[in-house]
Parts: C-alpha cells; structure tokens; sequence
C-alpha cells in the first residue's frame, strides 16, 4: 500500500523535529530550557474545570452533540464579540464551533477552494497553514512580513495577476511568530483589497487576547465591512489555558461560515457536549483569569527584553503572542544558530526558517517558562559571547 498523493503533497511536520531535537537532549539527562514550544505553560482556570465536571456528570452530554455544536457555545461566541469587540454576531448563520481552530484552518481551503486555485499566505507564518494549501491542492503564493513594515505584508507589492487569481487569503495578528499586531487602517486596506479582486479574507485570531502595554488587539471583525468579506477564527487555547481541550470557533461571513459547516457535518459530529459547556462558560464568565494572563505574559517579556539589553542583543519588544521574535547573531543561519544554543547552551528556540523564507535571519522564543528561567536563559547563551 502506499500514500494517496494528496498526503506525499503534506509538508514536513516543522514542530515534530524540534521536538526530536530536545527529547534527544533531554533524554540525554540535559537541563535544557525550552523555549521553541507553542504549548501555553498554565493550567485551565479552576471556574472552567469546575464547568466541564458538573457537565460531563450530567448523562445528557453523553450523547452525541448537535453536528453543528450547541446553541449554547454558539450563543457564548456572540455574546463574547459584542461585549469585548461591540460586534453583532448571527449565532445561527455566523459562527462555526471546531475542534480547535487548527482544524478550520486546514479545512477551510478544502471546502471553498478547487484544486490549483491560488491563495495567499503571510511569511513568516503558521506552518500549519501549508497544511491547508497541500490537502487541497492549491497553489499559495506568500506575501513577505518585514521588519520595516511592522511585519505587515505590502498589498502594493502584490501583482496584478495575483489579486486577480488569489480566491483566499490568510492574516494572523498578533502575529505568530514576530509578535506585531495590526492596525485598523491595515485592516481597512484588507478589506477595500478584498473587495476590489475578490478575495476571501481570513484572520486568525489566535492571540487575540495577548496584547501588550495597555494595548487591546484589534478584531478583525470590527473594521466596517470586514463580515463581508471574510471571517475570523478565535480559539480558546491560549486565551483560557485550554489547548489540550481543543475547542474554537469561527465568526463571519456567513457563505464562509456555511462552508465550514458542510465539510464538518462530513468530517465530525462536533465535540463533547461538556467541553462546548465549559467553553461556553470560559467565554460567558468573570475575564478576570485572561487579565491576570496578560499580566504574566507581559512581565515574562519584559524580563527577557531586559536580560537580552544587558547582553548586548539588540531585540525589539513583541507588541501582542506570548512569541518574541530575536535577530540570531552575525555568521549564523536561523538553523544553525538554534542548533548552536542546543547543543552549547542547553536552549532550545524555534529556527525562524521554520516559519518561511523571511523567517530567516530570526529565532522563535515562546514566554511559556517562568521569569528566572527566561533569565537564565539568556545568561547561557551571553556566555557564548556571540553578540
């Protein structure tokens, strides 16, 4: 038997070899501080726990659940975006509840897209979203983030033939992995770009709760228009410490929303009922827990930026993700420098080339340890004396 060439066509797992790479090391008996994972370091706010243990005892959430999730999840996600975004959400024809918003992502090119169509796709950016373009089979061009534009990509750049053929196009702010965030006048340009050459906008909310220095992140769905013309997914992994539970939900325009429905009615019977109950308890209740998140992240960071100032690495703050984005020193590839702090100073970082072309030149540094060890940390690699 052999692989159908829809998988051959599935880029490598990025993720799955920088995980090799540290269990080898700490198989090794190493200390190694990782800081190349995604995985939020926290646990689930007591309150949600609590909410997921009086529904799982309930015996009627042991039945299937509505294919296209429970009006009360779906009542939830739009009583979430009118108080902390002031938008008017359709529980019944604009949201889309999901096994984690991963799988939105992957799927959604499958269910508005034909083979060979073109979409286009931010770089630096989500490995994961190459995932959606090789199942499909669609062509994706990428569209450069660069430091000099606050790693927003450049619609004047784009070519005729581009706006013209691209049917999808993928935006994530706060940004995995540079940490940058967007601005409404970006999101207003996205909008008249996507109405002008008809282009099915996507954002990938992900972080949509980290943003830094008093500065709320700006939903895509508050821009006038943006329904219209796309959707934006919001997951509830790293707002509530819930990625293990694998549950967000999509918000839009409601074609986009529909599609998204089909292919699940073929693909799922939606999730548990009491993980949509505890979900939808994370969202209706106190916010307090996403505050005091915040506040962590925004400590972490704060250490690291002044651990690597003292050394001599010149870093810039990220402005929302729990992700800093370091410039690796002269002489080095992005992947040789994060071999280098492995193997020399028991570091582990995500090689920006992981994430794109432009990722080169950088290293990924998630705030998912403690202060002391972020601290600790960059004390190694100074010892290197590489900057």
């Amino acid at each position: 038997m052999d692989f159908s060439n829809r998988l051959k066509n599935l880029p490598p797992q990025f993720f799955a070899t920088l995980v090799q790479k540290v269990t080898i090391a700490v198989a090794e008996g190493r200390d190694v501080i990782n800081l190349g994972q995604g995985n939020p370091d926290q646990p689930t706010p007591e309150h949600i726990v609590k909410a997921l243990q009086d529904a799982a005892a309930n015996p009627g959430s042991h039945r299937y659940s509505p294919f296209r999730g429970t009006n009360d999840l779906k009542q939830a996600a739009a009583d979430f975006y009118k108080r902390e975004y002031n938008v008017d959400i359709d529980l019944n024809t604009e949201v889309a509840i999901m096994f984690g918003t991963k799988i939105g992502l992957v799927e959604l090119p499958l269910a508005i897209m034909n083979e060979q169509e073109l979409m286009l796709l931010p770089d630096p950016g989500y490995p994961d979203y190459l995932s959606g373009a090789g199942l499909a089979n669609v062509r994706f061009d990428t569209m450069p983030l660069l430091e000099e534009n606050d790693y927003l990509p450049d619609y004047s750049k784009l070519t005729e033939e581009q706006k013209q053929e691209a049917k999808l196009m993928y935006l994530n702010y706060p940004n995995n992995p540079t940490g940058a965030i967007a601005t409404k006048e970006f999101f207003e340009e996205t909008v008249k770009l996507a109405k002008e050459s008809d282009i099915a906008i996507v954002h990938d909310f992900a972080y949509g709760a980290v943003g830094f220095d008093g500065q709320k992140p700006l939903s895509f769905m508050q821009v006038e228009g943006a329904k219209e013309v796309g959707l934006e997914m919001y997951t509830l992994s790293k707002t509530y410490n819930m990625a293990g539970w694998r549950v967000g939900f999509a918000v839009g325009n409601a074609k986009m929303i529909e599609a998204i429905n089909i292919i699940q009615d073929h693909l799922f019977v939606s999730l548990f009922p009491a993980v949509q109950s505890a979900a939808a308890a994370a969202l209706n209740e106190s916010q307090q827990c996403v505050d005091e998140l915040v506040s962590l992240y925004e400590g972490r960071r704060n250490a690291l930026i002044e651990a690597c100032s003292k050394m001599g690495w010149d870093v810039k703050a990220p402005k929302g993700s729990f992700f800093a984005w370091l410039p690796v020193a002269k002489g080095y590839s992005s992947e040789e420098f994060a071999d280098l702090l492995l193997a020399k100073a028991d570091v582990a970082v995500a090689a920006g080339n992981g994430f794109g072309t432009f990722g080169e030149g950088y290293v990924r540094v998630g705030l998912l340890v403690d202060e002391e060890r972020l601290v600790e940390a960059v004390e190694r690699i100074a010892k290197l004396e590489l900057f």
